[in-house]
Protein backbone atom coordinates (compact mmCIF):
# COMPACT_ATOMS: atom_id res chain seq x y z
CA UNK A 1 0.00 0.00 0.00
CA UNK A 2 1.28 3.50 -0.86
CA UNK A 3 1.54 5.54 2.33
CA UNK A 4 0.92 9.27 2.42
CA UNK A 5 2.88 12.06 4.08
CA UNK A 6 2.67 12.25 7.88
CA UNK A 7 3.52 15.95 8.26
CA UNK A 8 1.27 17.82 10.74
CA UNK A 9 -0.45 19.58 7.81
CA UNK A 10 -1.16 16.26 6.09
CA UNK A 11 -2.51 14.70 9.32
CA UNK A 12 -4.80 17.70 9.83
CA UNK A 13 -6.05 17.35 6.26
CA UNK A 14 -6.83 13.65 6.74
CA UNK A 15 -8.99 14.47 9.76
CA UNK A 16 -10.62 17.52 8.08
CA UNK A 17 -11.54 15.51 4.98
CA UNK A 18 -12.95 12.62 7.02
CA UNK A 19 -10.29 10.11 5.93
CA UNK A 20 -9.21 9.38 9.52
CA UNK A 21 -10.95 9.80 12.89
CA UNK A 22 -8.37 8.50 15.38
CA UNK A 23 -4.62 8.20 15.96
CA UNK A 24 -4.82 4.50 15.01
CA UNK A 25 -6.47 5.34 11.66
CA UNK A 26 -3.76 7.95 10.99
CA UNK A 27 -1.08 5.33 11.67
CA UNK A 28 -2.78 2.91 9.25
CA UNK A 29 -3.25 5.61 6.61
CA UNK A 30 0.27 7.08 6.67
CA UNK A 31 2.41 4.11 7.70
CA UNK A 32 4.22 6.35 10.22
CA UNK A 33 5.01 5.09 13.71
CA UNK A 34 2.50 5.44 16.55
CA UNK A 35 4.94 7.71 18.45
CA UNK A 36 5.39 10.06 15.48
CA UNK A 37 1.63 10.31 14.91
CA UNK A 38 0.95 10.86 18.62
CA UNK A 39 3.55 13.62 18.91
CA UNK A 40 2.21 15.45 15.84
CA UNK A 41 -1.42 15.07 16.86
CA UNK A 42 -0.50 16.49 20.29
CA UNK A 43 1.10 19.47 18.52
CA UNK A 44 -2.09 20.06 16.53
CA UNK A 45 -4.21 19.77 19.69
CA UNK A 46 -1.87 22.27 21.38
CA UNK A 47 -2.38 24.66 18.45
CA UNK A 48 -6.16 24.28 18.96
CA UNK A 49 -6.61 22.87 15.44
CA UNK A 50 -7.59 19.36 16.54
CA UNK A 51 -9.68 18.38 19.54
CA UNK A 52 -10.43 15.08 21.19
CA UNK A 53 -14.02 13.94 21.49
CA UNK A 54 -15.72 10.79 22.79
CA UNK A 55 -14.77 7.18 22.23
CA UNK A 56 -15.05 5.42 18.87
CA UNK A 57 -16.01 1.80 18.18
CA UNK A 58 -13.57 -0.77 19.49
CA UNK A 59 -12.18 -3.34 17.08
CA UNK A 60 -10.86 -5.32 20.05
CA UNK A 61 -8.99 -3.69 22.93
CA UNK A 62 -9.46 -0.14 24.19
CA UNK A 63 -11.87 1.99 22.06
CA UNK A 64 -9.99 4.77 20.21
CA UNK A 65 -10.38 8.46 21.16
CA UNK A 66 -12.14 10.32 18.34
CA UNK A 67 -10.21 13.22 16.77
CA UNK A 68 -12.10 16.20 15.38
CA UNK A 69 -11.02 19.25 13.45
CA UNK A 70 -11.71 22.33 15.58
CA UNK A 71 -13.50 24.45 12.98
CA UNK A 72 -14.04 27.24 15.55
CA UNK A 73 -10.31 27.90 15.99
CA UNK A 74 -10.73 31.23 14.20
CA UNK A 75 -12.73 32.43 11.21
CA UNK A 76 -12.26 33.64 7.64
CA UNK A 77 -13.75 36.52 5.66
CA UNK A 78 -15.24 35.62 2.28
CA UNK A 79 -15.85 38.35 -0.32
CA UNK A 80 -17.86 37.69 -3.48
CA UNK A 81 -17.34 40.82 -5.59
CA UNK A 82 -19.69 41.15 -8.56
CA UNK A 83 -20.26 43.80 -11.21
CA UNK A 84 -23.40 45.21 -9.57
CA UNK A 85 -23.27 43.85 -6.01
CA UNK A 86 -20.94 42.52 -3.34
CA UNK A 87 -21.59 39.85 -0.70
CA UNK A 88 -19.37 39.46 2.35
CA UNK A 89 -19.57 36.53 4.77
CA UNK A 90 -17.69 35.39 7.84
CA UNK A 91 -17.39 31.61 8.16
CA UNK A 92 -15.77 29.14 10.54
CA UNK A 93 -12.82 27.00 9.35
CA UNK A 94 -15.13 24.47 7.70
CA UNK A 95 -16.83 27.19 5.58
CA UNK A 96 -20.05 27.25 7.64
CA UNK A 97 -21.49 30.75 7.21
CA UNK A 98 -21.79 32.54 10.58
CA UNK A 99 -23.02 35.89 9.20
CA UNK A 100 -23.40 37.44 5.76
CA UNK A 101 -24.41 40.77 4.23
CA UNK A 102 -24.76 42.08 0.68
CA UNK A 103 -24.93 45.52 -0.91
CA UNK A 104 -25.36 46.97 -4.42
CA UNK A 105 -22.19 48.47 -5.92
CA UNK A 106 -20.91 49.53 -9.33
CA UNK A 107 -17.56 47.83 -9.99
CA UNK A 108 -16.69 50.68 -12.41
CA UNK A 109 -16.52 53.11 -9.45
CA UNK A 110 -13.00 51.69 -9.05
CA UNK A 111 -11.04 50.04 -6.25
CA UNK A 112 -11.08 52.97 -3.78
CA UNK A 113 -14.85 53.33 -3.20
CA UNK A 114 -15.67 49.66 -3.79
CA UNK A 115 -13.05 48.28 -1.39
CA UNK A 116 -14.05 50.88 1.23
CA UNK A 117 -17.59 49.46 1.02
CA UNK A 118 -16.19 45.91 1.32
CA UNK A 119 -14.23 46.99 4.42
CA UNK A 120 -17.41 48.42 5.99
CA UNK A 121 -19.39 45.23 5.26
CA UNK A 122 -16.57 43.03 6.61
CA UNK A 123 -16.60 44.90 9.93
CA UNK A 124 -20.39 44.56 10.04
CA UNK A 125 -20.44 40.75 9.52
CA UNK A 126 -17.73 40.27 12.14
CA UNK A 127 -19.75 42.31 14.65
CA UNK A 128 -22.93 40.39 13.71
CA UNK A 129 -21.12 37.10 14.40
CA UNK A 130 -19.70 38.39 17.69
CA UNK A 131 -16.11 38.16 16.41
CA UNK A 132 -13.18 40.59 16.22
CA UNK A 133 -10.48 41.29 13.58
CA UNK A 134 -8.06 39.25 15.74
CA UNK A 135 -10.20 36.12 15.09
CA UNK A 136 -9.71 36.40 11.30
CA UNK A 137 -7.15 33.86 10.04
CA UNK A 138 -7.40 34.56 6.29
CA UNK A 139 -9.42 36.50 3.70
CA UNK A 140 -10.69 35.13 0.38
CA UNK A 141 -11.86 37.42 -2.44
CA UNK A 142 -13.45 36.52 -5.78
CA UNK A 143 -13.46 39.23 -8.48
CA UNK A 144 -15.14 39.31 -11.93
CA UNK A 145 -11.99 39.37 -14.06
CA UNK A 146 -8.58 37.79 -14.65
CA UNK A 147 -6.27 37.85 -11.60
CA UNK A 148 -2.56 37.18 -11.17
CA UNK A 149 -3.11 34.70 -8.31
CA UNK A 150 0.37 35.06 -6.77
CA UNK A 151 -0.05 38.83 -6.16
CA UNK A 152 -3.83 39.24 -5.96
CA UNK A 153 -3.79 41.90 -8.70
CA UNK A 154 -6.41 42.03 -11.49
CA UNK A 155 -4.92 41.89 -15.00
CA UNK A 156 -6.63 44.00 -17.71
CA UNK A 157 -10.14 43.01 -16.52
CA UNK A 158 -12.67 44.00 -19.25
CA UNK A 159 -15.60 44.45 -16.80
CA UNK A 160 -13.55 46.27 -14.12
CA UNK A 161 -12.33 49.63 -15.50
CA UNK A 162 -9.68 51.21 -13.27
CA UNK A 163 -8.77 47.97 -11.47
CA UNK A 164 -5.82 46.81 -13.59
CA UNK A 165 -2.84 45.91 -11.36
CA UNK A 166 -4.51 47.16 -8.17
CA UNK A 167 -3.10 45.35 -5.08
CA UNK A 168 -6.43 44.14 -3.61
CA UNK A 169 -4.82 42.40 -0.56
CA UNK A 170 -3.68 45.85 0.68
CA UNK A 171 -7.31 46.75 1.44
CA UNK A 172 -7.41 44.16 4.25
CA UNK A 173 -4.37 45.35 6.25
CA UNK A 174 -6.34 45.64 9.50
CA UNK A 175 -6.67 41.83 9.68
CA UNK A 176 -2.94 41.03 9.69
CA UNK A 177 -3.41 37.71 7.87
CA UNK A 178 -2.97 36.26 4.37
CA UNK A 179 -5.37 37.48 1.65
CA UNK A 180 -6.15 35.29 -1.38
CA UNK A 181 -7.68 36.79 -4.53
CA UNK A 182 -8.86 34.85 -7.58
CA UNK A 183 -11.18 35.10 -10.54
CA UNK A 184 -14.81 34.74 -9.41
CA UNK A 185 -15.40 31.64 -11.53
CA UNK A 186 -12.47 29.71 -10.01
CA UNK A 187 -13.81 30.71 -6.60
CA UNK A 188 -17.33 29.53 -7.50
CA UNK A 189 -15.82 26.26 -8.75
CA UNK A 190 -14.25 25.73 -5.30
CA UNK A 191 -17.65 26.48 -3.76
CA UNK A 192 -19.31 23.87 -5.97
CA UNK A 193 -16.71 21.23 -5.05
CA UNK A 194 -17.26 22.08 -1.38
CA UNK A 195 -15.28 20.45 1.42
CA UNK A 196 -15.62 17.01 -0.23
CA UNK A 197 -12.61 14.93 -1.12
CA UNK A 198 -13.57 14.56 -4.80
CA UNK A 199 -11.02 13.75 -7.52
CA UNK A 200 -13.46 14.42 -10.38
CA UNK A 201 -12.80 16.45 -13.53
CA UNK A 202 -15.49 19.14 -13.60
CA UNK A 203 -16.36 22.29 -15.55
CA UNK A 204 -18.17 24.92 -13.47
CA UNK A 205 -19.72 27.42 -15.88
CA UNK A 206 -20.83 30.81 -14.55
CA UNK A 207 -23.39 32.62 -16.65
CA UNK A 208 -23.93 36.11 -15.29
CA UNK A 209 -23.04 39.49 -16.75
CA UNK A 210 -20.08 37.67 -18.29
CA UNK A 211 -19.48 33.98 -18.96
CA UNK A 212 -16.57 32.08 -17.48
CA UNK A 213 -15.57 28.55 -16.62
CA UNK A 214 -13.79 27.09 -13.61
CA UNK A 215 -11.72 24.09 -14.64
CA UNK A 216 -11.40 21.40 -11.96
CA UNK A 217 -8.78 18.73 -12.69
CA UNK A 218 -8.79 15.78 -10.27
CA UNK A 219 -10.60 17.84 -7.65
CA UNK A 220 -8.33 20.92 -7.83
CA UNK A 221 -8.71 24.26 -9.60
CA UNK A 222 -6.58 24.38 -12.74
CA UNK A 223 -5.41 27.95 -13.37
CA UNK A 224 -3.12 27.52 -16.38
CA UNK A 225 0.21 29.24 -17.07
CA UNK A 226 -0.89 32.82 -16.28
CA UNK A 227 -4.06 32.15 -14.31
CA UNK A 228 -6.49 32.74 -17.17
CA UNK A 229 -7.60 29.15 -17.86
CA UNK A 230 -11.34 28.82 -18.47
CA UNK A 231 -11.96 32.24 -20.01
CA UNK A 232 -14.60 30.81 -22.36
CA UNK A 233 -16.64 34.02 -22.61
CA UNK A 234 -14.29 35.25 -25.34
CA UNK A 235 -14.38 32.19 -27.60
CA UNK A 236 -15.65 33.09 -31.09
CA UNK A 237 -19.14 31.86 -31.97
CA UNK A 238 -20.39 31.98 -35.59
CA UNK A 239 -23.94 33.29 -36.00
CA UNK A 240 -26.36 31.51 -38.35
CA UNK A 241 -27.46 34.79 -39.96
CA UNK A 242 -23.87 36.09 -40.34
CA UNK A 243 -24.60 39.01 -38.03
CA UNK A 244 -21.74 40.43 -35.97
CA UNK A 245 -22.00 41.54 -32.36
CA UNK A 246 -19.23 43.67 -30.84
CA UNK A 247 -17.93 42.46 -27.46
CA UNK A 248 -16.64 44.82 -24.77
CA UNK A 249 -13.21 43.14 -25.16
CA UNK A 250 -13.00 44.68 -28.66
CA UNK A 251 -13.51 41.45 -30.62
CA UNK A 252 -16.65 40.35 -32.44
CA UNK A 253 -19.04 37.47 -31.75
CA UNK A 254 -17.60 36.40 -28.40
CA UNK A 255 -19.81 33.89 -26.55
CA UNK A 256 -20.40 36.49 -23.80
CA UNK A 257 -21.59 39.13 -26.30
CA UNK A 258 -24.11 36.70 -27.78
CA UNK A 259 -25.31 34.68 -24.78
CA UNK A 260 -24.29 36.48 -21.55
CA UNK A 261 -26.61 38.37 -19.20
CA UNK A 262 -26.21 41.67 -21.05
CA UNK A 263 -27.03 40.00 -24.37
CA UNK A 264 -30.13 38.41 -22.83
CA UNK A 265 -31.41 41.82 -21.72
CA UNK A 266 -30.58 43.38 -25.12
CA UNK A 267 -32.47 40.65 -26.98
CA UNK A 268 -35.42 40.86 -24.55
CA UNK A 269 -35.72 44.62 -25.13
CA UNK A 270 -35.48 44.10 -28.90
CA UNK A 271 -38.34 41.56 -28.61
CA UNK A 272 -40.44 44.16 -26.76
CA UNK A 273 -40.47 42.48 -23.33
CA UNK A 274 -41.31 44.88 -20.44
CA UNK A 275 -37.95 44.55 -18.61
CA UNK A 276 -35.15 46.80 -17.39
CA UNK A 277 -32.70 44.20 -16.06
CA UNK A 278 -31.41 40.70 -16.80
CA UNK A 279 -32.88 39.57 -13.46
CA UNK A 280 -36.37 40.55 -14.69
CA UNK A 281 -35.87 38.47 -17.87
CA UNK A 282 -34.94 35.49 -15.65
CA UNK A 283 -38.01 36.08 -13.44
CA UNK A 284 -40.28 36.15 -16.53
CA UNK A 285 -38.74 32.88 -17.74
CA UNK A 286 -39.25 31.33 -14.29
CA UNK A 287 -42.93 32.31 -14.47
CA UNK A 288 -43.29 30.54 -17.82
CA UNK A 289 -43.42 33.62 -20.09
CA UNK A 290 -43.09 32.09 -23.61
CA UNK A 291 -40.79 34.65 -25.30
CA UNK A 292 -38.54 34.91 -22.17
CA UNK A 293 -38.26 31.10 -21.92
CA UNK A 294 -37.30 30.93 -25.62
CA UNK A 295 -34.63 33.67 -25.19
CA UNK A 296 -33.09 31.84 -22.21
CA UNK A 297 -33.22 28.52 -24.04
CA UNK A 298 -31.52 30.08 -27.09
CA UNK A 299 -28.81 31.45 -24.82
CA UNK A 300 -28.36 27.88 -23.53
CA UNK A 301 -28.10 26.50 -27.07
CA UNK A 302 -25.33 29.01 -27.93
CA UNK A 303 -23.42 28.27 -24.71
CA UNK A 304 -23.88 24.57 -25.53
CA UNK A 305 -21.97 24.92 -28.83
CA UNK A 306 -18.88 26.06 -26.92
CA UNK A 307 -19.36 23.51 -24.12
CA UNK A 308 -19.64 20.67 -26.67
CA UNK A 309 -16.16 21.57 -27.98
CA UNK A 310 -14.85 21.64 -24.38
CA UNK A 311 -16.44 18.25 -23.65
CA UNK A 312 -14.70 16.73 -26.69
CA UNK A 313 -11.41 18.28 -25.59
CA UNK A 314 -11.53 17.83 -21.80
CA UNK A 315 -13.96 14.90 -21.28
CA UNK A 316 -15.21 15.99 -17.81
CA UNK A 317 -17.28 13.87 -15.42
CA UNK A 318 -19.80 16.68 -15.11
CA UNK A 319 -20.69 20.29 -15.91
CA UNK A 320 -22.31 22.52 -13.26
CA UNK A 321 -24.05 25.77 -14.24
CA UNK A 322 -23.98 28.68 -11.78
CA UNK A 323 -24.30 32.49 -11.73
CA UNK A 324 -27.32 34.81 -12.08
CA UNK A 325 -28.58 33.55 -15.44
CA UNK A 326 -28.31 29.92 -14.21
CA UNK A 327 -31.11 30.81 -11.79
CA UNK A 328 -33.40 30.47 -14.85
CA UNK A 329 -32.76 26.75 -14.34
CA UNK A 330 -34.60 24.43 -16.70
CA UNK A 331 -34.88 26.42 -19.96
CA UNK A 332 -31.16 27.29 -19.85
CA UNK A 333 -30.27 23.69 -19.01
CA UNK A 334 -32.54 22.34 -21.75
CA UNK A 335 -30.84 24.53 -24.38
CA UNK A 336 -27.37 23.55 -23.18
CA UNK A 337 -28.13 19.82 -23.01
CA UNK A 338 -29.76 19.85 -26.44
CA UNK A 339 -26.60 21.19 -28.12
CA UNK A 340 -23.98 19.45 -25.97
CA UNK A 341 -25.46 15.98 -26.40
CA UNK A 342 -25.98 16.56 -30.12
CA UNK A 343 -22.48 17.88 -30.82
CA UNK A 344 -20.26 15.95 -28.38
CA UNK A 345 -18.55 12.71 -29.34
CA UNK A 346 -20.56 9.72 -28.01
CA UNK A 347 -17.79 8.45 -25.73
CA UNK A 348 -17.20 11.86 -24.09
CA UNK A 349 -20.95 12.45 -23.59
CA UNK A 350 -21.84 8.90 -22.53
CA UNK A 351 -21.89 9.43 -18.77
CA UNK A 352 -21.66 13.25 -18.74
CA UNK A 353 -23.89 14.90 -16.14
CA UNK A 354 -25.05 18.50 -16.75
CA UNK A 355 -26.80 20.23 -13.85
CA UNK A 356 -27.57 23.59 -12.27
CA UNK A 357 -25.89 24.46 -8.95
CA UNK A 358 -27.96 23.70 -5.83
CA UNK A 359 -27.17 27.18 -4.47
CA UNK A 360 -25.89 29.40 -7.31
CA UNK A 361 -26.19 32.52 -5.15
CA UNK A 362 -24.03 31.06 -2.33
CA UNK A 363 -21.21 29.31 -4.22
CA UNK A 364 -19.18 32.55 -4.55
CA UNK A 365 -19.09 33.13 -0.80
CA UNK A 366 -18.52 29.48 0.11
CA UNK A 367 -15.74 29.23 -2.51
CA UNK A 368 -14.01 32.40 -1.27
CA UNK A 369 -14.13 30.96 2.26
CA UNK A 370 -12.71 27.60 1.12
CA UNK A 371 -9.91 29.37 -0.80
CA UNK A 372 -8.96 31.28 2.37
CA UNK A 373 -9.22 28.15 4.56
CA UNK A 374 -7.12 25.99 2.20
CA UNK A 375 -4.48 28.75 2.16
CA UNK A 376 -4.48 29.13 5.93
CA UNK A 377 -4.29 25.36 6.54
CA UNK A 378 -1.78 24.69 3.75
CA UNK A 379 1.02 22.26 4.75
CA UNK A 380 3.74 24.96 4.80
CA UNK A 381 1.53 27.38 6.75
CA UNK A 382 0.79 24.71 9.40
CA UNK A 383 4.51 23.87 9.60
CA UNK A 384 5.36 27.56 10.21
CA UNK A 385 2.52 28.03 12.72
CA UNK A 386 3.68 25.04 14.80
CA UNK A 387 7.32 26.20 14.60
CA UNK A 388 6.24 29.52 16.14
Amino acid sequence: MAHTSASPGALLRHVRKGRARSRAELVALTGASRNTISARVDQLIGANLLEEGGRGWSTGGRPPTILRFNSRAGCVLAVDLGVTSVDVAVTDLSAQVLATVGHPIDIADGPGPVLAEVDRLAQKVLADAGLTPADVRAVGVGVPGPVEFSTGRPSHPPIMPGWHDHPIPGAFGRYDCPVYVDNDVNVMALGEMGVTDSTDDVLVVKVGTGIGCGVIVEGRVYRGAQGSAGDIGHIYVAQPDDRTVLCRCGNENCLEAIAGGGALLRDALAAGLPVTSTRQVIELANHGDGPAVELVRNSGRTIGTVLAALVNFFNPHRIVMTGGVAQAGLPLLAGIRETVYRRSMPLAARSLEISVSDAPEMSGRVGAALMAIEGYLDEDAIHQALAR
